[in-house]
């Protein structure tokens, strides 16, 4: 009968639904290569990103530096090592290979920020955070390795009258024995811009300072004579000592520079040496030469202030940026999406379970779910047995979810930027459902029985162990339907990210309770069968019917494979489901004809999978602008543009709206926006009037950048949809488009 076929169908295509998720976790966990983005952070205030610069490769002896490049949003800055009246210093910390030692960062001259009363110490525009690295003579990576990796997770602050507390994970691979230099030249500024020792002095007072009431009497030889009659400015490396916002007073006397500088009010320290930089005053000037000199502090300090555990400026500015965050005020402030940012624990389960529910409606699992579902028409009386069923396929389902969610958190853990999704931005788990969805579909069709091509034992699993069938098809249900991003599931899988593992693993189990639920309340409710039409021909006609969804998945997951592997890709795809067909079809011939046709067709498929596996699971190779050039085109023109890191941010610099449309070729809600809202003319009409940018970040394949930014979104998975909007906060809109929404917000740019 059709339903005994196809739980028999469900016990046996769980090995090549549990083989396809197989190839999605060990594609993920292999080693770790350098992907495109994973040394750059992009966040809404700057552009942070790891760069290396080592002539002569990583070798013993041979100069080895590594830096932090953070390019700033205009008026927007980060701090010096003593960021003054306020702010905290860019912190670095390293994870080197086993023998490496990098140094302190070589922080370049800052420049005095006045913000009102204040005065801060940093750096605005862009700047390098170098740091030199020892090779050791010991250093022995092995004979075969080729590269070394190197991580970093830094802090800062960047702030404009706002703060905003801000981190990043980067991940850099170098050749080991081949050079790079491509950033020598930043280096090599950078480098420059680090102030210089001064020669040692002869006279004991040629550098001092000398503590004079509330002031310090500053006294420094020895400096460059093009720096004689200039106005310096002073940046003591010690915070809290000196009033940095204080004007002071100096002059030259011959080549003695002297100065006098009022103490801080809420000074914290009395050194008896007090290292400074100093550097000429030069208005708008980004790089300057620097001099260090160590100053010897005499006389005795008055009474320092008890030290604060943050600065009150500082703290002020904290709370000052709280109280804009709370009240959706100020500009460029922390990004708050739409339901993301404030959802509970609580609505992120209901979210979950509503989204499993709408999983059911997908044209992959709709068969499934429907198929099971008759079944009970066979059986009406027996409640038992459909309640031992029910809940069977719910542990299988859940259960299922529950793995899927401990894998996704696990790559996490690992330092994988993976979200919902990732198993079908491989190739080959693509080909590996399109390979089952075909079997199921020519099953459905009745071009084959699996009674007739699997051997007795495997072919009565389904009697003698129902219950059993019950779960691996509740498995085979989550195979087919995870990679279908539902609404409402969006803001519900980004918590995810944020949450402890048991927090985020009950909302993996709401999901799949969602998912389960029709066919658990069919198991648990006698009504529901009891309304079922009786048993007849039509169970036979509805089963054949149920094979055209599964073909057009098949579909789907074709093209899906040739957004991944370019048309080769798809065509050889294409060409071993024939050769798949073909087996079926023959294996399950009696007789002769089996054996003859059933042999010719194994060496055939063997031959197809040699032939052309190889272009089915090879990525095609994708020419990308560079973030620059795309957003200069995307001033030019009102089509559909290729997101980069940053390109969204220097489109809202310049005063221009931009949206931004995080897609998949995978994703089924992501097509049907895309055919419908988005290409509405009314929309697209209002876009055109508003000037918007339009960008479209393709996550149909892995690509780290994209699950980055959707991090700070707040989000796990796509479809995700954000407007960009010069000085106010973005907005993300929720997964299922409205044209309704989409042009009220337009209207609000």
């Amino acid at each position: 009968m059709p339903s005994r076929l196809f739980h028999s169908l469900a016990a046996t295509l769980f090995f090549i639904a549990a083989s396809a998720l197989g190839i999605s976790a060990s594609a993920q966990f292999g080693p770790k290569t350098a992907t495109p983005g994973s040394s750059t952070v992009t966040t809404p205030h700057v552009q942070a990103e790891l760069i290396a610069h080592a002539p002569q490769g990583v070798t013993p002896g041979q100069p080895l530096w590594l830096g932090l490049q953070i390019t700033h949003q205009p008026d927007w800055h980060t701090y010096w090592k003593n960021p003054g009246d306020s702010g905290l210093p860019t912190e670095l910390t390293w994870q080197l290979p086993a023998g490496l030692d990098a140094g302190d960062i070589a922080w370049p001259v800052p420049h005095k920020i006045a913000i009102g009363t204040l005065a801060n110490y940093g750096y605005e525009g862009t700047v390098l955070l170098p740091v030199p690295v020892t090779v050791p003579s010991t250093f022995a990576p092995g004979p075969l390795a080729k590269d070394i990796t190197v991580q970093l997770k830094a802090s800062w602050l960047v702030c404009r009258k706002e703060c905003i507390p801000e981190e990043g994970q980067f991940t850099l691979q170098l050749p080991i024995r081949s050079t790079t230099a491509l950033n020598g030249a930043a280096f090599d500024a950078a480098l420059k811009a680090q102030p210089q020792a001064l020669p040692s002095a002869t006279a004991s007072d040629a550098r001092q300072a000398r503590v004079d009431g509330d002031s310090l009497q500053v006294r420094v030889q020895g400096l460059p004579a093009a720096l004689h009659g200039k106005t310096l400015d002073l940046y003591p490396e010690t915070p809290e000592v000196l009033h940095n916002a204080a004007p002071g007073t100096q002059q030259w006397d011959g080549a003695v520079w002297t100065a006098r500088i009022p103490l801080a009010e809420q000074r914290s320290g009395s050194p008896t040496l007090l290292p400074v930089v100093l550097a000429e005053r030069v208005q708008g000037a980004t790089h300057r030469p620097g001099y260090r000199a160590e100053l010897q502090v005499l006389g005795t300090w008055p009474a320092a202030a008890t030290k604060a555990a943050v600065s009150p400026a500082l703290e002020a500015a904290l709370q000052a940026n709280a109280a804009i965050a709370s009240g959706n005020g100020g500009s460029g402030g922390p990004l708050a999406p739409s339901g993301a940012s404030s959802l509970t624990l609580t609505a992120a389960l209901l979210g979950a379970l509503l989204g499993g529910l709408i999983l059911n409606l997908m044209p992959c699992v709709f068969p499934v779910l429907a198929i099971k579902v008759v079944g009970f028409t066979r059986h009406a009386q027996d409640r038992r047995a459909h309640r031992v069923s029910g809940l069977a396929y719910t542990a299988g389902v859940v259960l299922s979810f529950l793995a899927l969610g401990a894998v996704m958190l696990g790559l996490r853990a690992a330092g994988e930027a993976v979200g919902w999704g990732f198993q079908l931005q491989s190739p080959a788990v693509v080909a590996a459902l399109a390979g089952l969805f075909t079997l199921i579909g020519l099953n459905l069709a009745g071009v084959f029985e699996f009674g007739n091509m699997l051997p007795s034992s495997v072919a009565s699993l389904q009697a003698r162990h129902p219950v059993a069938d019950s779960f691996l098809t509740g498995v085979l249900a989550v195979a087919v339907a995870s990679p279908c991003t539902a609404p409402f599931m969006g803001a519900s899988m980004g918590l995810t990210a944020t949450l402890p593992a048991a927090q985020a693993l009950a909302v993996f189990t709401a999901l799949g309770l969602g998912l389960a639920l029709p066919y658990l309340a069919a198991s648990l409710w006698p009504a529901v069968a009891r309304a079922l039409p009786r048993p007849g021909a039509w169970m036979d006609t509805f089963r054949r019917f149920m094979a055209f969804p599964m073909f057009a998945t098949v579909v789907w997951l074709v093209w899906v494979l040739g957004q991944q592997s370019g048309i080769d890709g798809a065509a050889a795809l294409l060409i071993l489901l024939v050769g798949l067909g073909l087996l079926a079809w023959s294996l399950a011939l009696q007789g002769r004809a089996r054996r003859w046709l059933g042999s010719v067709a194994t060496v055939a498929m063997a031959l197809l999978l040699w032939a052309f596996g190889p272009h089915v699971t090879r990525m095609a190779d994708v020419a990308e602008a560079p973030a620059s050039s795309t957003a200069t085109t995307a001033t030019t023109t009102q089509s559909w543009q290729p997101w980069t890191p940053g390109a969204a941010e220097q489109l809202v610099a310049s005063g221009r709206p931009v949206f931004v449309d995080f897609t998949a070729a995978w994703c089924v809600t992501c097509q049907y926006n895309k055919k419908t809202t988005l290409a509405n003319a009314e929309v697209l009409a209002d876009l055109q009037t508003k000037n918007v940018a339009l960008l479209r970040a393709d996550w149909t394949r892995r690509d780290p950048r994209i699950t980055t930014a959707l991090a700070q979104l707040g989000r796990n998975g796509v479809p995700v949809y954000v407007f960009y909007r010069p000085g106010k906060p973005p907005v993300v809109l929720t997964e299922v488009l409205s044209v309704d929404e989409v042009r009220s917000t337009i209207a609000q740019l």
